[in-house]
């Protein structure tokens, strides 16, 4: 009854939240880009006003400002990179990130969307509505002559309204089941229990909070470990590897299957409409239709097939897999496969694998999540001749968007700018501070994943055996000085909102991920040869 009462209240908030935002920026004209820069910087600072007020686990330990800020907006912006270890966060804190989680993560922001689409055509329609009556003195029914609130019209905006409760649905049933089996699967799996009796986790709030951030695909866990605590616990994996999919790169296809079987079940046209007409709809997230919906979950599984195979093929025997029988080590490679992409959970130790697999790693976290290799037939000859037409009378503004650096390239830059920062523990502990393990955090946090090969004492101690190092459980990033955690801070922003400068200077592209990769192959063998020494 709590739960189902707590969604009501959510679902009411957001339905709320969603149109007051839209009366504003219908009002001031805002260009998109801003509006979602804005509501990420603004939840990153409510988050962080949030988790300073309440208080911690422990009161022997204080988060610096910056940590605390930098916790916030990797939460709002699904990103997972950590500089505090998680056990650190009270239950009150967990609860706080949760929301942050639930809030930026691509479902719900695509939510917002859809409805400021709808908003905007009520709007208009009424402002013309009103035009025509006040200059004509005619009656509303007229407004069909001029094309005003015709049939067509009518059925768009009805098809987004249902659109608009079919991804809200899709969202609150998918987390609320999602956090039912995970919770059952602890309740019911006494291993799995002991291991959060042992942390001073509560099983609703782990259930919850764990659900929320694969579905979002940020990649948190309430534990120090992440998920390499659970790695035995081959059950939880496969429940918590159809969220991660269903959350980011298997959203469309899953979003029109649910589509497709309301239709079948309900018989409305609007549903009909939705599946026709995907381009009136102004949802990014239903594709070119269906067949490139296939096309896009053929190549995600190509992916995760890729990725698997060779991960098994070079870390069976390693010590990364030490402790796991073969079934386990099966439901491992393909949790980590999956979650390469986006979410950023994982079952091992990332700087114990090979160095060939964590730049495999950078690729599949550099790629879109919407990516497809298969030949597309997409546009037809009227878009294409419409594109030449807007392109021949817009020079200036394609000339603009030559001259413009790629996304790789505005990589490369965080990449030299963090290199600058760090410069003199580059020079002190190059084992750790290396070029290889700087830029895997930067794609990490460019492609919002998490994935981190984190630091270790033993290697600093090679090199200075006096070292009073202690091992931590949070990303490399927490080693960082602050100059270096306010560029990746950047970084996350910039990868939340990749979208907007995706088409960008794509003639850099081959060149810098080229430089990038014989950075990444010349680092590894500097550190093979260092070790041999």
């Amino acid at each position: 009854m709590k739960f189902a009462c707590l969604g009501k209240k959510l679902v009411h908030f957001c339905r709320y939240s969603c149109n007051k935002i839209s009366q504003l920026i219908f009002r001031f004209h805002v260009n998109p880009f801003f509006v979602q820069l804005s509501y990420f910087i603004v939840f990153s600072l409510l988050g962080y006003l949030a988790l300073k007020v309440s208080k911690p686990r422990t009161t022997s330990f204080r988060p610096k400002e910056i940590d605390v800020f930098f916790t916030s907006v990797s939460a709002t912006t699904v990103s997972s990179m950590s500089t505090i270890e998680m056990q650190v966060f009270s239950n009150t804190q967990l609860i706080i990130m949760t929301f942050l989680m639930f809030f930026g993560g691509e479902v719900f922001t695509s939510l917002l969307g859809l409805q400021l689409a709808k908003f905007n055509m009520s709007k208009n329609h009424e402002t013309t509505s009103t035009t025509i009556v006040n200059s004509d003195g005619k009656k509303l029914e007229t407004d069909v002559e001029h094309g005003i609130k015709s049939v067509d019209s009518l059925t768009t905006y009805s098809s987004i309204k249902f659109l608009g409760f079919v991804v809200m649905g899709y969202l609150f049933i998918v987390n609320l089941v999602g956090s039912c089996l995970v919770g059952l699967y602890i309740i019911l799996v006494p291993s799995a229990r002991r291991v959060l009796k042992s942390k001073g986790l509560y099983i609703p709030t782990f259930s919850v909070f764990t659900t929320v951030s694969t579905f979002t695909n940020c990649g948190f866990i309430p534990t120090n470990e992440n998920m390499v605590v659970f790695k035995k616990n081959s059950g939880l994996l496969l429940l918590l590897i159809p969220q991660v999919l269903m959350g980011n790169t298997l959203y469309p296809p899953c979003l029109l299957f649910v589509i497709w079987v309301l239709k079948k079940a309900t018989k409305r046209a609007e549903f009909g409409y939705v599946l026709k007409n995907y381009k009136d709809m102004g949802y990014s997230h239903l594709l070119p239709g269906p067949d490139h919906a296939a096309r896009l979950a053929v190549t995600v599984f190509g992916f995760i097939l890729i990725q698997f195979i060779l991960f098994l093929s070079m870390e069976w025997s390693s010590g990364a897999m030490d402790g796991m029988n073969s079934y386990q080590k099966l439901v491992g490679s393909l949790f980590l496969s999956v979650n390469s992409r986006h979410a950023g959970e994982s079952v091992v130790d990332l700087s114990t694998i090979s160095s060939a697999i964590l730049v495999l790693f950078v690729l599949m976290m550099y790629l879109p999540p919407y990516t497809t290799f298969l030949p597309t037939k997409d546009l037809d000859h009227d878009e294409i001749s419409e594109k030449g037409k807007e392109i021949s009378q817009n020079r200036r503004k394609t000339l603009m968007e030559y001259l413009m650096l790629s996304q790789l390239s505005y990589l490369v830059m965080f990449v030299i700018l963090i290199c600058i920062t760090e410069r003199h523990k580059m020079r002190e502990d190059p084992l750790n501070f290396n070029v290889l393990n700087i830029t895997f955090e930067v794609i990490s946090a460019y492609g919002n994943v998490g994935f981190t090969t984190g630091y270790s004492c033993e290697r600093l101690r090679q090199l200075q055996p006096e070292s009073s190092c202690t091992d931590k459980w949070y990303g490399f990033a927490g080693r960082w000085s602050t100059e270096g955690k306010l560029i990746l801070i950047i970084v996350m922003f910039f990868g939340r909102l990749k979208k907007f400068s995706m088409n960008g200077g794509k003639a850099w592209n081959i060149y810098i991920y080229m430089f990038l990769v014989m950075q990444a192959v010349r680092t590894s063998v500097d550190n093979i040869f260092c070790n041999i020494k």
